[in-house]
């Protein structure tokens, strides 16, 4: 299933808001969400997703954006929920923003990273993508890998592999946390913050909810073009790129917080 959202009446066929719709506007083949005191907004997709690839064209809030968080991710439902994330913390002027990502398996996260970007991801649209099959999860950057999530489960770690997720967006204010730990706060006289997201390409087995059973749907090692053997590990310029990235630009591995954890996360383990 391949779908590029360029403009609102496709838009609203695929997606919909689910938070302050009247700070979700659109402009040509663009939506744009807004952050101002009063609240932020967001959208999900009216589908959900068990493994393939999806990605997003999205320029961040420009200027003093401390205190703002834009997340791009997928989602399941419920407190047991599984869910991959593209957190995009802001930062004063001049600061490099920050590019979390996380994984939540069964309810459960604190498995994050956090990047610098090797561009300014202000001043124009770069592509954001999760590529999930049933050996790994691959967070991209313009198809560069960030990160790699490899599923080790005969370690006794869980993977991601039943519970089918919507995509969603969201610009909101998370300045308790999000810049330098919660010091710099949201600086209210730069609002509204504006985030812009371009088209979406999603080519991944789509769930329609409450009617398609997902693992029934999805769950068949070597159908789709995903789950191939070319797909089952990274090529060796995907490895050269993931080192070069994790070298130069990883400023946080929960796999190395050892004052955090008493006992690393099992897939911490080599």
């Amino acid at each position: 299933m391949f779908l590029n959202v360029m403009a609102y009446a496709y838009f609203s066929e695929l997606f919909e808001p689910i938070w302050a719709p009247d700070h979700i506007t659109t402009q040509g083949d663009h939506v744009i969400l807004n952050l101002d005191s009063a609240t932020g907004c967001g959208f999900m997709s009216k589908n959900k997703y068990l493994f393939g690839k999806i990605s997003a064209q999205i320029k961040l809030v420009q200027g003093d954006s401390a205190g703002t968080v834009t997340a791009y991710y997928l989602t399941a439902d419920g407190p047991n929920h599984d869910e991959l994330d593209f957190e995009f913390l802001g930062n004063v002027s001049g600061e490099p923003y920050l590019v979390q990502t996380n994984v939540f398996v069964n309810g459960t996260g604190d498995r994050e990273q956090r990047h610098s970007l090797w561009f300014d991801p202000t001043t124009d649209f770069h592509n954001y993508t999760f590529f999930w099959n049933h050996h790994f999860i691959i967070f991209q950057v313009d198809q560069v890998p960030i990160r790699v999530f490899e599923k080790k489960e005969e370690m006794g770690a869980q993977f991601p592999k039943t519970q089918a997720m919507g995509i969603h967006g969201s610009l909101w204010n998370g300045d308790d946390w999000a810049t330098q730990g919660g010091r710099v706060k949201t600086n209210w006289s730069h609002s509204p913050f504006v985030v812009t997201f371009g088209s979406f390409e999603v080519d991944a087995c789509a769930v329609s909810s409450g009617i398609d059973d997902a693992v029934a749907k999805c769950d068949k090692p070597g159908k789709f073009w995903w789950d191939k053997s070319s797909n089952k590990k990274l090529d060796k310029n995907q490895r050269r790129q993931l080192k070069m990235v994790q070298d130069k630009y990883l400023v946080y591995d929960y796999c190395k917080d050892t004052a955090r954890f008493t006992q690393m996360p099992r897939e911490c383990q080599n």
